[in-house]
């Protein structure tokens, strides 16, 4: 099965390389020609542990290439996977690509987009004369460890109500569904905001324990051994409970915006998150308030960061 994956950023990079590590010849193509030279050459336009190697092991095997030339990598894919980093003209590029694919092909919407987005590219598509299927298909990679999520991922997300579909996909991800990881196909919209949903959820645990951590250094407590007691509860989990300065990452960012605008939309409040981000914020400033009292006086003083990451193991901020 013949794959591609539109796009040369973060998304993209990390879907090229992983779906070739699975043993699949992968075509990693884009217009921008300068970026697919670079990805080519090996030189990853980001830092994320472990890529590099996934990406020239499959280089040299052969099962990853690159391209800028647009028409023949969707003529001969049986699935296309859209992977950009930003939805700015996500729909008109997603029609320009369907154009050129084979109609029993399939175009999977990794783009974080707005609620809906797919069901009206569907619709572009269909009024083009275009049948390829359109597929929502969120992943829910972790700057850091965006390598290790996508190898062992909690759930694999299909939004789509063609069967013929999801049996392409099953093919695709057949190493991981032999393990055992669940398949949840569901509409379109549902998708969509599944990985909304799922960043507002994770904002409002970090905020949480950043709001406990506050308490610990009041009563002498251990905020780092509170947030393991805690994350080995099955019912919370260990990862996003750990105590910082606040919430980091573009889409995390992002997918908060896009589900607050969707509330404003359809007149519902979302007072937790609204919350969440309110903490997210005084963090920072409880963070600024307690460097101001180590150093007893701010103004004249020169202040050194080390690390402009949200977190180790990438460059991601």
């Amino acid at each position: 099965m013949q794959l591609g994956v539109y796009g040369s950023g973060y998304l993209a990079t990390v879907m090229s390389a992983c779906l070739a590590d699975f043993g699949l010849p992968v075509t990693c193509f884009d217009e921008d020609a300068t970026a697919i030279g670079a990805l080519a050459e090996g030189k990853m336009p980001f830092h994320e542990r472990n890529l590099q190697e996934v990406v020239r092991r499959n280089a040299r095997a052969g099962r990853l290439l690159y391209s800028w030339e647009l028409t023949s990598v969707p003529a001969r894919a049986q699935i296309i996977f859209l992977a950009c980093d930003s939805e700015q003209g996500i729909e008109e590029l997603a029609l320009k690509l369907g154009k050129l694919m084979n109609p029993a092909a399939v175009l999977a919407i990794v783009t974080p987009v707005q609620v809906g987005t797919a069901d009206r590219i569907e619709g572009r598509l269909r009024t083009a004369g275009v049948k390829v299927t359109v597929v929502s298909h969120p992943v829910f990679l972790t700057p850091g460890c965006a390598v290790e999520d996508f190898n062992w991922p909690d759930r694999i997300l299909l939004g789509t109500g063609v069967s013929e579909a999801v049996l392409q996909f099953k093919q695709v991800y057949r190493p991981l569904v032999m393990r055992g990881v669940p398949i949840i196909v569901t509409t379109r919209p549902t998708a969509e905001l599944a990985r909304q949903a799922a960043s507002a959820f994770i904002a409002t645990k970090i905020s949480f324990i950043n709001e406990v951590a506050a308490i610990c250094e009041h009563v002498k407590a251990d905020a780092t051994d509170l947030s393991l007691a805690l994350g080995l509860d099955k019912r919370i989990g260990p990862r996003c409970l750990q105590p910082g300065t606040a919430m980091g990452g573009a889409f995390g960012f992002g997918d908060m915006d896009a589900i607050e605008q969707l509330a404003g939309r359809c007149g519902v409040s979302l007072k937790v998150l609204g919350a969440a981000r309110e903490v997210s914020r005084d963090v920072c400033e409880r963070l600024a308030d307690k460097i101001s009292a180590a150093v007893e006086t701010l103004p004249g003083k020169q202040v050194a960061m080390l690390g402009l990451a949200f977190k180790p193991n990438t460059n991601c901020v």
